[in-house]
């Protein structure tokens, strides 16, 4: 028997009030993620996936809205659930580390009081107990000196040391999946791969089912299991990471790609995708990524296509399926298994 996937979002809509209008950030995403298993979720700045993970979450806040969709936790539509059920769900079994810890971290309270707060709300732990399991965290996130650094302030740390503690407070309750946003930003080469591995590590540890928000094929080619590419609001393709890589369907996608370094061939040049972001507010008729593809047809500007199933559980949202004969129409919120 299949298991069932420990998330599963379908035709989620997620848009923001603007003076020109209704700005829809995630337009119909569908998704799924496993227990143990890492799902980046790729694109560049702006495309709607920090707004997807906060959909996610229940953490929009106004002007913004979830229009339209589901959101099933084990089963469980997040959309029916109340506020003060949300505020249990949230830091317990689901968790999220944000992309600037200096700015998500109170700088008015010690490293101590920000893990143990967690660990009270959740009646995890109190008093010594969660003192104890605060010096057990920081030493599991690879923190030196774990007892002396609970009475450092935000402040006093260095960048990766900051995200190692917001790290140790998304897990101190052991959640079932946590949402890593960027979690590398603003930190150099050597501390993204330390920070990398660690949440590996605690993957693998606890099987922890992980949403992994990128730009960098570089992270997402070492560290996830599968990925979902968001041009414009929409999930364009679903693969799993070798499959992508190895032969990416669609144009969009082989355009991230061509804008990666190739390590040791200097020959292959680095092509950038031409264009820009269209405007959210009045998107272009039919495929968003049709002013911008070198591919573009005559019936890409007419109407939007849908997304094609192409084996192995690939999704891809592109005419060029059907022309090459490739794949059959996925219905309509139906993510990739």
């Amino acid at each position: 028997m299949t298991e069932r996937p420990l998330l599963e979002v379908k035709g989620l809509c997620t848009q923001f009030a603007t003076y020109r209008g209704p700005l829809v950030a995630v337009d119909g995403v569908s998704l799924t993620v496993r227990r143990g298993e890492t799902l980046a979720l790729v694109g560049e700045s702006g495309c709607g996936k920090s707004v997807a993970a906060m959909s996610v979450m229940r953490l929009v806040r106004r002007p913004g809205r979830i229009t339209a969709g589901q959101i099933l936790f084990e089963g469980e539509d997040l959309l029916g659930k109340t506020r003060r059920e949300m505020q249990r769900l949230r830091g317990d079994r689901i968790a999220m580390v944000f992309q600037d810890p200096l700015s998500t971290l109170n700088p008015a309270f010690t490293v101590e009081t920000q893990i143990a707060e967690s660990l009270r709300v959740h009646g995890v732990a109190r008093g010594r107990e969660a003192r104890a399991r605060c010096i057990e965290l920081l030493d599991a996130m690879g923190i030196p000196a774990p007892r002396e650094r609970l009475r450092s302030y935000p402040h006093e740390l260095s960048g990766g040391m900051r995200q190692r503690v917001m790290i140790a407070i998304a897990v101190s309750c052991s959640p079932d999946l946590l949402i890593a946003d960027e979690p590398t930003t603003a930190l150099d080469v050597t501390l993204q791969v330390q920070i990398m591995d660690l949440l590996a590590e605690i993957k693998r540890q606890r099987r922890l089912a992980i949403i992994l928000i990128t730009h960098d094929l570089g992270i997402v080619s070492q560290f996830s299991d599968r990925a979902a590419v968001m041009y414009a609001g929409r999930i364009v393709e679903q693969a799993s990471v070798a499959d992508l890589l190895a032969e990416p369907l669609h144009p969009y996608t082989e355009g991230l790609l061509g804008c990666v370094p190739r390590l040791g061939r200097p020959e292959v040049p680095i092509t950038p995708i031409e264009g820009t972001v269209p405007d959210l507010v009045a998107p272009p008729v039919g495929c968003r990524f049709a002013p911008r593809c070198p591919r573009v047809m005559d019936r890409c500007v007419e109407s939007e296509p849908p997304d094609y199933r192409v084996g192995g559980g690939r999704i891809v949202r592109c005419y060029l399926r059907e022309e090459l004969r490739q794949g059959a129409p996925v219905a309509p919120g139906e993510a990739s298994p």
